[in-house]
């Protein structure tokens, strides 16, 4: 028996062989679009706008929030981790005012709305961390339980608190299948 899906005709768009669990929330799936030969695993919540690539994994009960003004951004060939957290938009928490989405407008604190973008073949290990504004570049792995609180460097690996390169990470066959398929010249 099939597992049951998430009603695709709900987002702005959507590729071809795409499996979305029905216990995914998509707060706003009017400001998401998929690739194609993506799953989106049991668990995900997402608030943000979205676009996603191909050949992406979001594993069970990963976080993405940041409301309607967060955006989160996958190249091809990205993946997401099981209990990872990603937070597009954040209150600085630095006592200029109240924090939280209920408060109004005048008596919060300054939030941090900035887009998180994993280019292409760049992976998010099990219960990492990733805050506003930071971009894992091409081929960058983040190790588990690490916080990301500044950009990476292509092609390295980072684990920790926070997230420093640890070791390169081999490049050359991930490209050579990436071509094979297709997604580069």
């Amino acid at each position: 028996m099939a597992s049951p899906q998430y009603d695709y005709s709900r987002l702005q768009a959507c590729g071809k062989d795409v499996f979305i669990s029905a216990q995914v929330e998509i707060r706003r799936p009017h400001l998401v679009s998929i690739g194609s030969h993506v799953a989106i695993d049991y668990g995900v919540y997402l608030t943000t706008a979205a676009e996603l690539g191909d050949y992406i994994h979001i594993a069970p009960y990963v976080t993405i929030i940041g409301g309607e003004k967060g955006l989160l951004k996958m190249g091809h060939f990205t993946t997401i981790a099981a209990g990872s957290r990603l937070v597009c938009a954040s209150d600085e928490h630095l006592g200029e005012g109240f924090v939280g989405p209920t408060i109004p407008a005048p008596y919060r604190d300054k939030v941090v709305i900035a887009p998180i973008v994993l280019e292409n073949f760049a992976s998010v290990g099990t219960n990492a961390v990733i805050l506003p504004g930071v971009t894992l570049a091409e081929g960058c792995v983040i190790g588990a339980c690490s916080l990301v609180n500044k950009s990476t460097e292509p092609w390295t690996i980072y684990a920790g608190i926070p997230a420093k390169p640890i070791k390169a990470r081999r490049r050359d066959k991930m490209l050579a299948m990436a071509r094979e398929l297709g997604y580069l010249k």
